[in-house]
């Protein structure tokens, strides 16, 4: 990601109601249930630490995004914690950015103690990635379960729980937070199709529980 440009979305993303809510940021706190510490990497809007900290859990918070107001600025390829500093580390809504999603679920792995949560977009296909990349180019790419699966297992971790849902929410204001407009945004409403209905956007996401031993 760039750090730059994540600063300058920062209020947007505070107020996206793509990041505010939804089923999937319900289920990272139930899974977090019983932890004393948490590491949300890349936190952007601050949502999951919002979230962890009202359940009672103590949070430290990173992103490479200064403008984000993390606790900690850093990459999640390359977290500045010991080895198991953390009962649970979380990341959602934010790998599909990372330049090496492997290494980044490694490093979490690394630091966690007990439990690895996390959630993204999956693939959607083809069309879908292409709008996603010109909406915003500093997407990388959606992976599908399998590839999730792997980069989870790959990284030491073991697989307790893969939740699959659809996220609904305002297709403009999502536009709106990353500048895309004109001929630009009509050209992603068609490459999404019927994706889009009634001014909203439902995307498919994957949640992950995984731990270092079931």
């Amino acid at each position: 990601m760039t750090s730059d440009i994540w600063s300058g979305r920062a209020d947007a993303y505070v107020e996206s109601d793509a990041h505010r809510e939804g089923e999937d940021l319900d289920q990272l706190v139930a899974w977090a249930a019983g932890a004393r510490t948490a590491l949300d990497v890349a936190t952007g809007g601050g949502h999951v630490a919002r979230r962890l900290r009202e359940a009672g859990i103590e949070v430290v918070t990173s992103d490479p995004a200064p403008g984000m107001r993390p606790d900690v600025v850093s990459r999640a390829e390359s977290l500045p914690f010991a080895d198991g500093a953390f009962d649970v580390v979380a990341c959602r809504t934010a790998a599909h950015h990372f330049a090496d999603p492997a290494a980044a679920v490694r490093e979490m792995a690394r630091v966690s103690r007990d439990r690895v949560l996390l959630v993204d977009t999956v693939f959607m296909g083809d069309e879908v990635e292409e709008a996603e990349r010109r909406r915003d180019p500093s997407h990388v790419r959606n992976y599908t379960e399998a590839e999730w699966r792997g980069l989870v297992e790959d990284a030491g971790l073991e697989i307790g729980d893969v939740r699959l849902s659809a996220h609904t929410f305002d297709f403009a204001a999502w536009l709106a937070r990353t500048g895309c407009e004109g001929e630009e945004a009509q050209l992603v409403e068609d490459l999404l199709g019927d994706r889009v209905a009634e001014g909203r956007l439902t995307l498919d996401k994957i949640a992950i529980r995984a731990a270092k031993g079931y």
